[in-house]
Order: C-alpha cells, then sequence, then structure tokens
C-alpha cells in the first residue's frame, strides 16, 4: 500500500524495517527470549524513521509508527507475559524519553481489516518467520490496534476498510481508495 500511495500522491516512503531486523526469526521461534532485543531493534529504527521524515523537505509516508510499536506490540507483548516486567519498564521508559522527540504525524490512516484478513496476507506475503505465528497472537494484536486507534488522540485519524480491497487487480476498488486519500489529504 505504501509503495502505491507513495506513487500516485508524489509521497517519499518510509518502510518498516521488517527484513533488516536480525531477531525477527528467533523471535517467533522463541518469543519470550527474544521480544525485548526485537522490541529494541525496532524503537531504535522507528526513532530514527521518524526523524527523518521530521527532518524531510519532502512529503513522506510512513509505514508504520513508533507509537504502533510501543502502543500495541510491546503492550501486547507485556500482557502476554512475553516479556518480562524489567525490560517492559526500561522500553517504556525509552520510549516516552524518545516521545518527546517527535512530532506527531500529520494524518494516521488505520488500514482496517479483519484477523482473517490479516492472516491471508501473512500467507500470500510468504515470509517464513512468519507463517508459525499463532492465532491467538493475531487475535491479540488486532484487538489491540481497534482500541489504540479509537483512543488515538495524538492528531487527525481516519479509517480506510481494507478488508475486500484490491486495489492492484480491481480498477474500481483503486479508484475508490484514490478518491478516499484525496479527500482525506485536503
Amino acid at each position: 500500500m505504501v509503495g502505491f500511495l507513495s506513487r500516485k500522491f508524489g509521497l517519499h516512503p518510509l518502510y518498516e524495517p521488517v527484513d533488516d531486523n536480525p531477531y525477527i526469526a528467533d523471535f517467533y521461534e522463541d518469543m519470550k527470549r527474544w521480544a525485548f532485543n526485537s522490541q529494541i531493534f525496532y524503537l531504535s529504527r522507528k526513532f530514527a524513521l521518524h526523524l527523518k521524515a521530521q527532518k524531510s523537505d519532502q512529503r513522506v509516508i510512513l509505514d508504520r509508527s513508533i507509537y504502533e510499536d510501543a502502543e500495541i506490540f510491546v503492550e501486547n507483548l507485556h500482557r502476554r507475559r512475553g516479556i518480562t516486567q524489567r525490560d517492559y519498564n526500561t522500553y517504556m521508559e525509552l520510549y516516552q524519553t524518545i516521545r518527546t522527540e517527535l512530532q506527531p504525524p500529520d494524518l494516521l490512516i488505520y488500514l482496517r481489516c479483519s484477523v482473517r484478513g490479516v492472516r491471508r496476507r501473512i500467507k500470500r506475503r510468504g515470509r517464513e518467520s512468519e507463517m508459525s505465528i499463532p492465532l491467538s497472537y493475531i487475535q491479540k494484536l488486532h484487538a489491540q490496534y481497534e482500541n489504540w486507534f479509537e483512543h488515538y488522540a495524538l492528531g487527525p485519524k481516519a479509517v480506510i476498510e481494507t478488508e475486500k480491497l484490491d486495489y492492484l487487480r480491481d480498477i474500481i476498488h483503486r479508484v475508490d481508495l484514490i478518491q478516499q486519500i484525496e479527500e482525506l489529504l485536503k
């Protein structure tokens, strides 16, 4: 989606560093052992991306935000006891410090999709490390996203329902999506 939107609207894309994460495969094998390492990696990389976006003279689109990592993924790990209290406290202290240096996004767009749709997309994407993600983990993340988005108050926000959206192969879907985004960017 980010690639499509960046090309269509002349935005500079900044992608989530998933493939660069040296802990991701280990994390999916043993979440409890590698959660802190993996999340610290994402925190540092997302901080750098946010700073890059803030300093850019171009209009930028971020794949995912630093806020999601801390307030959804790390919270979910903490609730599932997938990260120790000590590591959680350390992470959150660092995150809160980092947040003081960030400007919130001009617009947050939530691409909403069901758990079933998310699982289909994971399968289609074909990342080996993601194939064994437990359904319960995805369900909890989905609930966290819904709750987080409902309470997000850092700036303007919008939802685009993507469950049945096939903007790459369906011209009507593509036109509808473009119209929705154009309306949001006004």
